[in-house]
């Protein structure tokens, strides 16, 4: 049963991701006083008093102001106020009610659906006094809160969670298991086109604009009876090259989003091949562990069959540490070859997720120890004696030998591609540990 949607909408700056983030009991929000940094919706679990529930942190809405974003983000704040069960329309307490209030204010109380006023940044408890002039919005009760200090959030919530308890919404069966995915990449790549033709709608701003996505964003997707939890993740640069500090919050969201992720859609721009970048982003989902699939955008704009050739070949050669990353060549924008994209995440997530029989792994060890393949340091010769699975996502194997000191990594290289060649582990990494065994 899908946990109940509570909505946070509002004017930029007005505190609703430190409401978001205080709620949650994290920091997953992004906080800062720049206006707009919230564009896309972001997701984040909660809990209070036993019910679970699904915040939304949506962007800003200024219903007078035109840049370049402000449509999007207010098509995705209506979005989230549409998906929404429950709605905290929140409002600035330090300044008197504006016209974009009262605008949202009459979009709000058209849904039917239960709306929570929250007057915000009231740091000092004794002022709740000071909401008479709020009444003439037309939501009811203020609710007078800090969402910075906490003050008046519990009581805020108890009423929240009866408004959920009330509509039959408080879900009490667990979330079904979903692979998680992290779509990753270098800025403006095509990682949230990609997403939205993933998840079948706008859920991600779209914007030729390098760095639109700073949240890390999670979307449930069901595709043929399997459920995927998708995360579009800030276009990751090298750490020295982040100069805003907003920007760098993003990169930490992408990271955590990789911790997290089951399988990871390494997304490249075709029409300019592997870059420094491309392997830098590679290289943190392979140290984390994380199945991979390499996701070759902007195809269908590659010039001519050599220009295609060359890609291919740079791939191969500059990302040999991801070798085992099955290789898919799209166009995101007009969704050509997208739906090969979930073939290749079950793929990778079968072998991620893989066991392999131990009395099948020793025979593949006896056939590598036929050939005389081994280490030598001196008079000392490395003796492999067993190996068995020890671990799953990614698939872990323990050697137990004479001499686990004097393996080299050649060696190890050597191990994992005859494993490969006797075991489909194709989209997975595989970790090794020797111990010693007289």
């Amino acid at each position: 049963m899908a946990l109940p949607l509570v909505a946070v909408v509002g004017r930029p700056n007005v505190g609703k991701s430190t409401l978001v983030n205080k709620i949650a009991q994290s920091n997953d929000a992004i906080v800062h006083e720049m206006r707009g940094v919230t564009r896309d919706r972001s997701y984040h679990e909660a809990e209070w008093n036993g019910v679970d529930f699904m915040l939304v942190d949506t962007g800003g809405i200024e219903l007078s102001a035109d840049d370049g974003f402000q449509k999007s983000i207010r098509a995705q704040a209506y979005e989230a106020k549409d998906q929404a069960d429950v709605i905290l329309f929140m409002v600035d307490g330090r300044s008197s009610v504006q016209q974009d209030d009262e605008e949202v204010a009459r979009i709000l109380k058209r849904t039917g659906k239960p709306v929570f006023l929250v007057v915000n940044k009231l740091d000092d408890p004794g002022r709740e006094d000071d909401l008479w002039e709020y009444y003439q919005l037309g939501c009811g009760q203020p609710w007078a809160v800090s969402a910075i200090h906490g003050h008046g959030t519990g009581d805020l919530l108890d009423a929240v969670v009866e408004a959920i308890r009330e509509a039959g919404l408080d879900a009490e069966d667990a979330e079904a298991p979903a692979v998680n995915i992290a779509i990753i990449g270098r800025p403006n790549a095509g990682k949230s086109s990609l997403t939205n033709k993933l998840t079948r709608d706008e859920r991600s701003i779209v914007s030729p604009i390098a760095g639109t996505t700073r949240d890390a964003i999670d979307t449930l997707v069901e595709h043929d009876g399997k459920l995927y939890r998708i995360v579009d993740t800030a276009g990751l640069r090298q750490k020295s090259k982040i100069t805003e500090s907003v920007e760098y919050y993003g990169f930490v969201r992408a990271m955590r989003a990789i911790d997290r992720a089951d399988v990871v859609l390494l997304v490249i721009d075709g029409t300019l091949g592997v870059t420094n970048e491309d392997q830098r982003v590679a290289s943190y989902a392979a140290e984390r562990g994380c199945a991979c699939v390499v996701v070759l955008n902007k195809w269908d704009i590659v010039e001519g069959p050599e220009a295609k050739e060359k890609v291919r070949f740079d791939l191969e050669d500059e990302l040999v540490f991801v070798s085992y990353a099955p290789v898919i060549a799209i166009s995101a924008l007009t969704g050509k070859g997208v739906d090969r994209v979930w073939r290749m995440v079950d793929t990778a997530f079968e072998h991620y997720s893989e066991a392999l029989p131990t009395s099948r792994l020793n025979r593949w060890l006896s056939e590598i120890q036929e050939t005389g393949h081994t280490v030598t340091r001196g008079k000392t010769v490395l003796r492999m004696k067993y190996v068995t699975q020890t671990g799953q996502q990614p698939p872990r194997f323990t050697f137990f030998c004479n001499r686990p000191d004097i393996v080299t990594d050649n060696f190890e290289r050597f191990l994992e591609n005859r494993l490969r060649g006797a075991f489909d582990l194709t989209g997975t990494p595989v970790r090794f540990k020797f111990k010693k065994k007289d």
